[in-house]
């Protein structure tokens, strides 16, 4: 994702500078043109500049995309944060919870910065590669400050890409988060064949679930309807492209857990998203059975099978 928004601002002429964490691997990026371990098949725009010093990368930004895997970004910006300028605004993509502190992307953000940072999500139904392939696409800038939201909203909208604004940071970052999780029963359910009638209530349910933890934690019921929570769930749902989903799919078709994560160099964050979001409804006293079922299967060995017969023998209720 950082990468597919380097290449957008680039063709808007807004100058950009790509970090990553591991120099080698950035210098390879350069020299190919082209992110071939995450974003194959597209070439890296001219313009496009690289730097691997980290004193270096946020000097004169006006605006820091954060597109670290959330179980990472605690260390990646524990060594950058002596660098960062305190008036410069951030713009989180990471979508995940962390484990152990339970705590949201902008959160990590806001108690590694400080309080008093320019904080903003950008989230929604956005595969990369559709988004290189300059697919029609819509997002969502949120911020509780709706001048930061707007700013936000205006850099990255184009032609192919229409970005709203939210100021439900609470419920955006949790839709982001939790809908791959149910991504990853989505991919289940297609490895086994259990048809379109079991996806579809997967999803039914699966939204009914992150909306209850969601408003119990203080987020907005119409968020989960929205781009950020609907239009994601149902993207990484049925997108081949879906990590989580794919993941999920070996894991239906046979695969072990530790094989199915053998089978991608990407990091699969509805897996230990799941662990968080399990502690989340324990503590917050709401029923996630769909999440419950998934953490079942990737940590505690449960068979595929046992799950989705505990799934539809659960008691019976209203809708």
């Amino acid at each position: 994702m950082g990468t597919v928004l380097a290449m957008l601002l680039c063709e808007k002429t807004i100058p950009v500078r790509i970090w990553g964490y591991d120099s080698n691997q950035l210098k390879q990026i350069q020299e190919a043109g082209e992110n071939k371990k995450f974003l194959p098949g597209y070439r890296l725009p001219e313009e496009l500049l690289f730097e691997a010093r980290d004193e270096c990368i946020m000097d004169g930004a006006d605006l820091i995309i954060s597109a670290v895997p959330c179980q990472f970004m605690r260390n990646i910006w524990n060594r950058l944060k002596k660098y960062f300028p305190s008036d410069t605004a951030v713009v989180s993509v990471t979508k995940g919870i962390e484990n152990g502190t339970l705590l949201r992307p902008v959160q990590i953000l806001a108690e590694l910065l400080g309080e008093g940072s320019r904080l903003a999500v950008l989230s929604g139904p956005t595969i990369a590669d559709e988004l290189a392939r300059k697919l029609p696409a819509t997002s969502c800038a949120a911020s509780e400050d709706k001048d930061l939201a707007a700013a936000i909203q205006q850099t990255f909208s184009t032609d192919w890409l229409r970005v709203y604004t939210n100021t439900d940071v609470v419920g955006v970052e949790l839709a982001g988060a939790m809908k791959n999780v149910i991504a990853i029963a989505a991919g289940i359910v297609d490895g086994t064949g259990a048809g379109n009638n079991a996806k579809a209530a997967l999803l039914s349910r699966g939204l009914a679930e992150i909306t209850r933890l969601g408003v119990a934690m203080g987020a907005k019921p119409q968020t989960f309807a929205g781009l950020t929570g609907l239009g994601d769930l149902v993207t990484t749902c049925i997108s081949p492209k879906g990590r989580n989903r794919s993941f999920g799919e070996r894991i239906g078709q046979g695969q072990s857990v530790k094989q199915a994560e053998n089978s991608t160099e990407s990091v699969i964050e509805g897996a230990a998203t799941c662990k968080s979001v399990c502690e989340l409804a324990q503590r917050y006293n709401i029923e996630m059975p769909i999440t419950q079922a998934v953490f079942e299967i990737i940590f505690e060995g449960k068979s595929v099978q046992k799950a989705v017969c505990d799934l539809m023998k659960r008691q019976l209720k209203a809708e």
